[in-house]
């Protein structure tokens, strides 16, 4: 099969020969190769200004981010292909993870860019955000079903990327039955996920790593979860022994499997349920005089777009500061973000300034980022989100 061709302007290949894969469109030579000449999805040979081969794409002239390079050789990417990418996918998992549960593919990371796959042991949930993937989408299903015993497979294609590409959302089973929650354990604590109706595909394993750091400092104390969801960190920080966890979500449903994974794991005397606005509740915890050994910070990414920084890093710099309150003598905050446009360092000055601000003496002891199962690519700084300061924090004396 004879694929088109995608020219780049003079110069524009430096990126790519550096490791990245994407192309904008402002990079194309649009007169040797016009950009509404290609249907979105198609698979493309891309080329230098002098006509050299650099890999193939998939492409979506809809889009910014016009095409994606699957890889370095000129020829059709297929199932074969797809297979390879997942079983070294699956290699590295294995490797770093005794119970198959973690993300399973990463996007870009792993050579398939606009895929997510996370595994919970026998059941699989997986996301599409780019029309290149869409058009794989049957030689994704079969690469695994050819390398995994699959109980369950579900398309969760319900993202807002999906839309800037032009694709339809929708949530469907693939490949058996899939119900409403599937098992799945976590830092030795049992969860069971809500794959259909939970955020995303259901569970966020990028933390887990971090989960774990905190969960040696909590035996005994009062841990206060902010943004909990389905209790990733506070079922497991009463699973490690801690002595009371409160829960504070927005949303009652997710306090509900907050409610039925503390008792799945037999915490439920430990942990307690606030539903509300984060910083109304926290706010509140303060007039009454409530204090905390450990604070655990996890919001939502208040900083989607670049353009959201500014009122962004003020939400950031206000949950810090109320975290910090609710804080005892010599206690411990876990200060996480999954905005990608706030950067370590940004955070950091936030938790100092929090510090001065209440005259507190603040030690970051650990940091963290996402797990081996998000493994970050070098030429995309885009793919390392996480950022996770466990913090020491003390009167000052």
């Amino acid at each position: 099969m004879t694929l088109p061709i995608l020219r780049l302007r003079a110069k524009e290949d430096k990126r790519l020969r550096q490791g990245h894969v994407w192309i904008y469109s402002n990079e194309v030579d649009t007169k040797a190769t016009p950009l509404k000449g290609f249907t979105a999805g198609e698979q493309v040979i891309v080329q230098s200004s002098q006509g050299k081969n650099l890999g193939v794409a998939y492409i979506n002239p809809n889009s910014l981010i016009c095409a994606r390079l699957l890889s370095r050789r000129a020829k059709l990417f297929g199932r074969g292909q797809i297979m390879q990418k997942i079983e070294m996918a699956l290699a590295l998992r294995e490797a770093c993870f005794e119970e198959p549960h973690y993300r399973l593919v990463y996007g870009e990371s792993d050579g398939l860019p606009g895929l997510v796959i996370d595994r919970f042991g026998d059941y699989f949930v997986a996301q599409i955000s780019t029309a290149g993937m869409e058009a794989m989408k049957s030689q994704i299903q079969g690469a695994l079903t050819r390398i995994f015993d699959i109980k369950g497979l579900l398309w969760k294609n319900d993202g807002k990327m999906r839309v800037q590409e032009g694709l339809e959302e929708y949530v469907e089973v693939a490949v058996g039955e899939v119900p409403k929650m599937v098992p799945m354990i976590e830092n030795k604590t049992q969860f069971e996920v809500p794959v259909w109706d939970g955020q995303k595909t259901g569970w966020f394993y990028d933390h887990r790593l971090n989960r774990e750091r905190i969960n040696r400092h909590v035996k005994g104390k009062r841990v206060l979860d902010i943004c909990s969801y389905a209790g990733g960190w506070g079922v497991q920080a009463a699973n490690a022994g801690a002595q009371q966890v409160t829960c504070v979500d927005v949303s009652k449903q997710a306090l509900n499997w907050v409610e039925n994974n503390a008792q799945l794991n037999g915490v439920a005397d430990n942990v307690t349920c606030i539903q509300g606005d984060a910083f109304t509740v926290m706010e509140k915890l303060i007039e009454e005089g409530q204090l905390f050994d450990v604070v655990i910070l996890d919001p939502p990414a208040f900083i989607p777009k670049r353009k959201d920084i500014p009122a962004g890093e003020r939400a950031y710099q206000k949950l810090n500061q109320l975290g910090m309150r609710l804080l005892g003598a010599d206690g411990f905050l876990l200060s996480a973000s999954c905005s990608m446009h706030l950067s370590e360092s940004s955070l950091e000055n936030m938790l100092m300034q929090a510090g001065r601000h209440l005259d507190r003496h603040v030690q970051i002891i650990e940091r963290g980022s996402q797990g081996p199962d998000h493994p970050v690519h070098p030429a995309i700084h885009e793919t390392r989100y996480i950022k996770s300061l466990m913090c020491r924090v003390a009167f000052n004396l």
